[in-house]
């Protein structure tokens, strides 16, 4: 199979997508906990809520990889995570009752396992596997841009209208991100490349998913991320929680900005990552990611309010945006020709969302018992033990 590159009535509508996905995968999350909190929610019960919805849809990640890998229809796989996110903000909107907003989660989530997995195959189906690290890194681009004026906008509009305002947009997002994939033509999408098999082996048939369990980079990473996840993910929440509950800062636009000095940072970060991945492999790329966290647990701990928004976010956006490159190309890289990418994605994915999913209850529980202070030192230890299993391991991944 000759190697070209994808033309653009390919590229262009996958990078609008990964533009307008962004608002998706985060969609009304961030905003959720100050939403609750405005509404008379204690921490402890926010995080219990978010957790209950980020658990079931965390079971349901490895699956849909599966169902990706096995689907001749890549683009189907994102209009459910479009629709699912409508549904969320739906949802919320029309009820505050904490199974209401728990089942909204519930599909918020479902929308987060999908699509990155779905992306992700649909990316190597256009520019195989060759070409997937240069084109993966665009989409990040374009995906941390998306969720930049996302937040912007959300911070305005939630400013001047409400949350109202906030979660329509998400919605909005949503729907145009259907409209986007659908203008690939289906027939750019090569099956066989987009889940990972040989594309000089024509009768090559995707291996069990035993091996997944038996696949030790994989689980390396996987572990190290759930570690890294178990820390941040309830970092912001918390962040946005303490400053709006001391009056330091307004609730839609205090979120709306932390998210964009974030994603700001990400961007330059992930072209960055797709350059030196390029050049040596994955493994350092990850190793330096965890290295932010501690330091945002240590800055978090001493400055609240505006005046840590900036620092705080700048390194966190340094981190993700490193992560977001290199672990989808890890996983593609090290389970190329199993023709079970998308499955490895997705259990990836379910393994780092047990981390991310018990992080909000862990941090909003210990914050309502010994304070916001304590928590984040707490939240930013994790990443030290993240970085301890990938040296540990270092010689099974390092390769990749």
């Amino acid at each position: 199979m000759t190697s070209r590159s994808p033309s653009s009535s390919r590229i262009w509508p996958l990078l609008a997508l990964n533009f307008f996905m962004a608002d998706m995968q985060s969609g009304i999350g961030p905003f959720v906990g100050v939403f609750l909190q405005e509404r008379g929610w204690a921490s402890g019960l926010i995080g219990t809520a978010m957790t209950v919805g980020n658990v079931a849809g965390m079971l349901i990640t490895t699956p849909i990889g599966g169902f990706i890998d096995a689907s001749r229809n890549k683009r189907l796989w994102v209009v459910i995570p479009g629709i699912c996110v409508v549904a969320a903000s739906a949802i919320i909107l029309i009820s505050q009752n904490f199974w209401a907003v728990t089942f909204s989660q519930v599909a918020q989530s479902l929308a987060s396992a999908a699509i990155v997995p779905a992306v992700t195959g649909i990316t190597l189906g256009i520019a195989k596997q060759k070409g997937f690290n240069a084109l993966n890194g665009r989409n990040q681009a374009f995906n941390h841009a998306g969720n930049m004026v996302g937040a912007a906008v959300s911070g305005y509009l939630g400013y001047k209208f409400g949350y109202v305002a906030v979660f329509v947009l998400a919605a909005l997002f949503g729907a145009i991100a259907v409209g986007c994939v659908m203008m690939i033509p289906a027939k750019a999408i090569d099956d066989r490349a987009a889940r990972g098999s040989k594309e000089d082996d024509p009768d090559s048939q995707p291996d069990a998913l035993t091996m997944l369990l038996k696949h030790k980079p994989l689980l390396v990473l996987a572990l190290a991320l759930a570690l890294f996840h178990l820390g941040n993910a309830a970092i912001v929440p918390l962040y946005g929680l303490a400053a709006v509950a001391e009056s330091q800062a307004n609730g839609p636009s205090f979120v709306a900005t932390t998210i964009v000095i974030a994603q700001g940072v990400m961007i330059v970060t992930a072209l960055i990552a797709m350059q030196v991945a390029s050049k040596r492999n994955y493994w350092p790329v990850i190793l330096v990611s965890f290295m932010f966290l501690p330091i945002r647990g240590v800055l978090a701990f001493f400055v609240t309010g505006w005046w840590g928004v900036v620092p705080m976010q700048v390194l966190d956006g340094i981190g993700t945006g490193l992560q977001t490159v290199a672990v989808p190309g890890m996983v593609a890289r090290s389970l190329n020709g199993t023709g079970r990418i998308n499955l490895g994605q997705g259990a990836v994915i379910t393994v780092q969302g047990v981390g991310a999913s018990l992080s909000a209850a862990l941090g909003g529980w210990i914050a309502q018992w010994i304070g916001y202070g304590p928590t984040f030192l707490l939240l930013g230890s994790f990443g030290l033990a993240s970085m301890a299993l990938w040296l540990a391991f270092g010689a099974a991944v390092k390769k990749y």
